[in-house]
């Protein structure tokens, strides 16, 4: 998985820029970006992006307004967020406001230049951090249960091909049992998420004050996935998840387990779906007055494509199901705990 996405010599440790290394090739480093083989929130619509800043000068705000507010959008793509972000700040934020991006893939054309490009964000972090759709991108291990009712490691090939390893041990068998534990049935599997709880921890510890967002789709240990969800993307539609650097890899994060990691986290995390986070930021999807009609058609026209796009963001089935897991450091959760 590691080398599919992020290049054979993909092996270097980092968990930023989706776990990526610093090799060439890999999905994540092709020429038409992840926008070219899939949406996100990002691509749905500009409300996603007038969002994040909405709550990036909540931020601002419980910080006491600093003189410089650090904004990080990590697993950048082609810097379609950050981008977003600043176009929405108030001026006086958008002032005080430095950007930075982090991908593994190279700096693109035409991007900003006050936004800074970096394969791992910085180290101390005044604002918000916010990571759409990286977790699901770090490389994990599978594990399925043999017939003996034993987890072992599934092994591929390049062409997709598996067959089961070696026993699960160390490290990862405790997180199995602890997270994901799995019955002694043929065939039942898991993704161990160790990776995305270390890589999620490392993360926040770089946020010395303000908030830490990972945005993504995912499952609690009440509703685990009894054969796991790795799957492939291309060009659009799903497909299978064959390690040849041709399709996205992906994997459902088991969000609760990211919750818990960082043993200096002050009490559990909160967690809330999309569609509660969207709309305690104010996107909503209510259509336009009728009356608008009349007196503006234009404008009309306008806000109901817009009532349309923030519908798609918060649908429950859809994009309003994914999952919110935030972390304040030193301030007060800027968004609530109930669903909206």
């Amino acid at each position: 998985m590691r080398s599919a996405l992020y290049g054979t010599d993909g092996g270097s440790g980092s968990a930023y820029s989706s776990a990526g290394g610093s090799g060439a090739g890999g999905f994540y480093r092709r020429p038409e970006g992840p926008a070219g083989h899939f949406r996100t929130s990002v691509h749905t619509s500009p409300l996603f992006a007038a969002a994040v800043a909405r709550l990036l000068c909540r931020v601002d705000e419980a910080l006491g307004r600093p003189g410089t507010l650090d904004f990080v959008d990590m697993a950048a793509g082609r810097g379609e967020l950050v981008t977003g972000v600043l176009a929405a700040l108030p001026a006086d934020v958008a002032a005080r406001t430095r950007a930075y991006a982090v991908e593994i893939a190279g700096r693109p054309e035409g991007l900003a230049p006050r936004i800074t490009w970096l394969s791992e964000p910085p180290q101390q972090v005044t604002g918000l951090l916010f990571a759409n759709e990286w977790l699901d991108n770090v490389p994990v291990e599978v594990a399925e249960v043999d017939p003996e009712g034993v987890p072992r490691l599934v092994l591929v090939r390049d062409d997709g091909t598996e067959r089961l390893g070696e026993p699960l041990s160390g490290a990862e068998a405790e997180w199995l049992a602890r997270w994901w534990p799995l019955p002694a049935e043929e065939g039942l599997r898991a993704e161990i998420g160790l990776p995305r709880d270390l890589a999620w921890a490392s993360a926040v510890s770089c946020v010395a004050r303000g908030l830490a967002v990972a945005v993504d789709y995912g499952h609690t240990a009440d509703a685990r996935p009894p054969f796991g969800t790795l799957t492939g993307f291309r060009e659009g539609r799903e497909t299978a998840p064959v390690p040849d650097g041709s399709c996205d890899i992906t994997a459902h994060v088991a969000l609760d387990a990211c919750a818990a990691a960082g043993a200096d986290a002050p009490g559990p995390a909160p967690l809330l779906t999309q569609r509660a986070a969207l709309r305690a930021l104010g996107v909503t999807g209510a259509r336009p007055p009728l009356a608008l009609a009349g007196t503006d058609p234009a404008a009309y026209v306008r806000a109901l494509a817009g009532a349309g796009e923030a519908a798609e963001l918060t649908a429950p089935g859809g994009l309003g199901g994914f999952a919110w897991l935030l972390r304040p450091a030193g301030i007060a959760n800027p968004l609530p705990r109930e669903p909206a």
